[in-house]
């Protein structure tokens, strides 16, 4: 379903828009409200983040999504659970670190897909750390998605992707998630190298939070992955997320209003 997604929208000359939201922030039932909210706003993509007590890649307003979360009671098969009941009409990407997947069982990957999940992402995994657990990931019913740093040489780069399906996500920069001010001054130059080595759809996250710069990075990007801003928003309201969602919808498709 990514694949297909991204050809349509490719053919239509369009931009991804990739909305990260934390399964069970701000309580379960909410949560399925703004996911739903977010596909109604033009949302290409959900990833549904996956609770966890140690997200090292995350910045405080994920871990603070992620701790909420975790004190509704929302696990990895909760966080599915959730999926299964928002019947979401677009692709949706588990977020997940390695760790509440293997807790999870060997059929954790099919019972995702059962609930109506299309990728996993996994942040902790980088290619070639765990043949086996790349093997399983990489073969299963789910795409899986690989994470590309802004330091990554392009022969790295293109091994990379070869490991990967769906979309590769690039990460502006480096450090933890979280709203930003501006934009890398050379973030356009590392697409394109990404770019020569890869033909999956590149989408583009981290510090991606503002309208503009929706704009500058579809410039050069297949899509643009918002998490923290969205999260942020959410926790004041889900009418404020899906407010921001429509905001970043219309500058990726280069209308103002």
């Amino acid at each position: 379903m990514l694949t297909e997604r991204f050809d349509a929208l490719r053919a239509q000359g369009r931009r991804a828009l990739v909305c990260y939201a934390t399964a069970g922030h701000p309580d379960p039932e909410r949560s399925i409200s703004l996911w739903q909210g977010l596909e109604e706003a033009g949302a290409d993509v959900l990833e549904v983040g996956v609770p966890f007590s140690d997200p090292m890649a995350d910045g405080p307003v994920i871990q603070a999504s992620s701790q909420a979360a975790l004190a509704h009671g929302v696990t990895l098969d909760a966080a599915l659970a959730l999926v299964a009941r928002a019947k979401l009409g677009i692709p949706v990407v588990l977020f997940t670190y390695l760790n509440p997947l293997i807790a999870a069982g060997p059929d954790v990957l099919r019972r995702a897909a059962d609930a109506g999940v299309h990728g996993v992402l996994v942040t902790d995994l980088p290619v070639g750390s765990d043949a086996a657990r790349e093997s399983w990931l990489g073969e299963g019913p789910l795409d899986f998605v690989r994470l590309v740093a802004p330091t990554t040489p392009p022969t790295r780069m293109a091994e990379i992707a070869r490991h990967g399906r769906g979309f590769v996500y690039l990460i502006s920069r480096l450090g933890v998630t979280g709203v930003s001010d501006t934009l890398p001054e050379d973030l356009p130059q590392t697409i394109a190298a990404l770019r020569r080595v890869c033909t999956l759809p590149i989408c583009v996250g981290f510090g991606i939070s503002r309208p503009e710069h929706a704009r500058v990075v579809g410039a050069h990007a297949d899509g643009i992955v918002v998490g923290s801003a969205i999260v942020g928003a959410a926790g004041k309201s889900v009418d404020a997320a899906v407010t921001l969602a429509r905001e970043l919808r219309r500058a990726l498709d280069g209308r103002t209003a």
